[in-house]
């Protein structure tokens, strides 16, 4: 009698600066199947982190792989943004006795891995219908900020890898001037993300207690937005609500840029881990506030992701979209 070959699975992975998920899906789906999350400081490098994956799920073959990167993907080799480890995507083939091995954007995956996401997942944030013939922007904060978009094609989605997270902040009054200011002395150059990700509400909270002249307790955003939601901390729940705004006019920026009329999915770890607050922040304010722009903002849904597994979807459907 002989023994029966074992389905060939894909490996799908989606790596940030903090985080390295890892699944196996039947190819050509996005079913996730063996679902694990490793902590990146854990490991030395992606090598080792997929051989201890591998590991934990058993004796599986595996002949393709696509792993989302929290960084620019511009050739086979890829360091990250956030975080210490290098993806040599030929090394890793030949270790591993992969056929085929991808990078793609972490921000490329999640655009691509929203269209997945079950309603039951989404929260709607105002505006109205979306327009399916216009682009779709997907941001969020996160360990940094990250910056894509889909654009409709005959075929599918098209998904554009972008780094809009590092562009300029650009201050609105005189308190975020003085802000931009004292991070500047800090950082040379200030962009979106050094407010906009779980760092950037650490930046918020002490630049405000320095220019208010108190004195910060919280050392982790976590400590800070926790205090803010509980409404027992003043100064956490000022730099909380200044990072909503933030974020609303750079969502709107963003859709005004790219005209993407279509809808704003916000992704990341930070939104849905402050909803509460967030849904009753100056956002959706700050996100139509474009003067004579405002019609097409106001039009403009937006909707929070919950799910934190966006990112292997849009690993999963990277293997096989014909838009890249």
């Amino acid at each position: 009698m002989t023994e029966a070959v074992p389905h060939a699975m894909a490996l799908v992975g989606d790596v940030g600066g903090t985080h390295a998920r890892f699944a196996l899906v039947v190819p050509g789906s996005v079913q996730l199947q063996s679902l694990k999350v490793f902590r990146c400081a854990d490991f030395s490098g992606p090598g080792q982190a997929v051989a201890a994956y591998l590991k934990h799920v058993g004796p599986v073959t595996v002949r393709e792989a696509c792993v989302a990167v929290a960084a620019p993907v511009t050739g086979d080799v890829v360091t990250l943004t956030n975080n210490r480890w290098q993806f040599d995507t030929g090394h890793l083939a030949q270790r591993f006795g992969l056929d085929r091995f991808r990078l793609v954007n972490d921000y490329t995956a999640m655009a691509l891995g929203v269209m997945h996401v079950p309603a039951s997942q989404r929260v709607p944030v105002g505006g109205g219908g979306a327009d399916p013939s216009r682009p779709v922007l997907v941001l969020g904060p996160g360990t940094g900020l990250g910056m894509s978009a889909l654009v409709p094609a005959a075929d599918g989605w098209i998904p554009l890898a972008t780094e809009g997270g590092h562009v300029d902040f650009a201050p609105l009054d005189d308190l975020e001037c003085e802000i931009a200011r004292r991070l500047r002395a800090a950082y040379g150059r200030v962009s979106v993300e050094r407010l906009l990700c779980g760092a950037g509400i650490m930046n918020l909270y002490r630049t405000l207690a320095e220019i208010t002249g108190s004195k910060p307790v919280h050392d982790a955003p976590e400590q800070a937005s926790a205090a803010a939601m509980a409404g027992n901390d003043e100064l956490a729940a000022r730099a909380l609500s200044l990072f909503c705004d933030i974020l609303g006019r750079v969502a709107g920026n963003s859709v005004l840029t790219l005209g993407s009329y279509g809808g704003v999915y916000l992704c990341g770890g930070i939104v849905p881990a402050i909803l509460d607050f967030f849904m009753a922040s100056g956002f959706r304010a700050a996100f139509e506030n474009k003067g004579r722009m405002r019609p097409l903002l106001e039009a403009t849904p937006v909707q929070v992701v919950l799910d934190g597994n966006t990112g292997l979807y849009g690993a999963a459907a990277a293997l096989t979209n014909a838009g890249r």
